[in-house]
């Protein structure tokens, strides 16, 4: 059995002191929003809680899809590489940027460079925006990071998704087929048409539908929504592909988005004959403690069986 833990929208906080220059761009907007609507259910030792947990139950792998930061000002983004050193190795921990990571123009360049490690491919290229996707073999899984963040205007977080990386991801999709790996695809916003609001939606959503139609995946992950979503996409032969997405991993219990919670994908079998169980950990609706949330077998007809063990009550 391969274990990969999913977690996304970490939104590290407390927000910096921002400079006047700072508040000047785009970031105003985002300032105002965490201190009226975020600062109080991202504050606290939610993150530390799960990410503690996650450790305990020793994942194989672990697969974060993006927003570690919420305006991408400098220190917040080397405050990330010292949270994400603390997560663990980058041969452990994959990640793929997301739409507040690129808050305003030229964040990217300094998350690239901070985050270097884990933003590469088995390949070893520096990350940029031209040079995905990329593709990490880990056991029998191949973990294909995409990138949908870019800088938007304010009052939006769009992403994009083009024909480029729309080609090079089916490379490496059919590679990853041939030789006989369960191909996971990470990616920040939902390659879903209405997962999200019109002002947050991915742009370029059919590019990424026909890959997985035509190439094929055993799973994609997606963060962004800060919901527990599972949608299907269809790939070849008729076969449904499982589109899941994960709260955010800082949300206290009582918002009004669900608590802080990760999921666990179980992956077993062969080429033809994949088995895929995912379990939820999270955040009690009292706050107290991680408690198991959801059990469920994922099958490649586009429905999920709920499953229950000894080991997972």
């Amino acid at each position: 059995m391969f274990r990969i833990a999913h977690l996304s929208d970490i939104h590290l906080g407390p927000l910096p002191e921002l400079s006047y220059r700072e508040l000047a761009t785009k970031r105003i907007t985002g300032y105002i929003n965490w201190q009226r609507n975020r600062k109080r259910a991202m504050f606290g030792d939610t993150l530390l809680k799960l990410v503690a947990d996650l450790k305990a139950q020793a994942p194989n792998h672990v697969a974060v899809t993006g927003d570690l930061v919420n305006l991408a000002t400098k220190s917040e983004i080397t405050g990330a590489r010292i949270w994400l050193e603390d997560l663990g190795d980058p041969a452990w921990v994959s990640v793929v940027p997301g739409n507040h990571d690129a808050y305003v123009p030229g964040a990217l360049k300094r998350v690239y460079k901070e985050w270097h490690p884990y933003l590469i491919g088995d390949a070893g290229r520096t990350p940029h925006h031209r040079h995905y996707p990329y593709m990490r073999v880990r056991g029998p899984v191949a973990i294909i990071g995409t990138s949908s963040a870019e800088a938007t205007a304010p009052f939006f977080a769009t992403g994009t998704f083009k024909r480029g990386q729309a080609l090079a991801t089916a490379r490496l999709l059919e590679e990853a087929k041939a030789r006989g790996l369960f191909r996971v695809v990470m990616i920040h916003h939902p390659p879903i048409a209405g997962a999200a609001a019109w002002s947050k939606r991915l742009i370029g959503k059919q590019f990424f539908s026909k890959v997985i139609h035509d190439a094929g995946a055993e799973l994609v992950l997606h963060g962004h929504t800060h919901l527990d979503t599972l949608y299907w996409l269809n790939g070849p032969d008729g076969e449904k592909v499982p589109v899941a997405g994960i709260p955010s991993a800082s949300q206290n219990a009582g918002g009004s988005k669900p608590a802080s919670r990760y999921s666990l994908f179980e992956i077993e079998g062969e080429p033809g004959n994949w088995s895929l169980i995912q379990r939820e950990r999270g955040l009690r609706a009292d706050g107290t403690a991680i408690d198991w949330i959801r059990q469920r077998r994922l099958l490649r007809d586009g429905t999920a069986a709920e499953v229950r063990d000894e080991a997972n009550p």
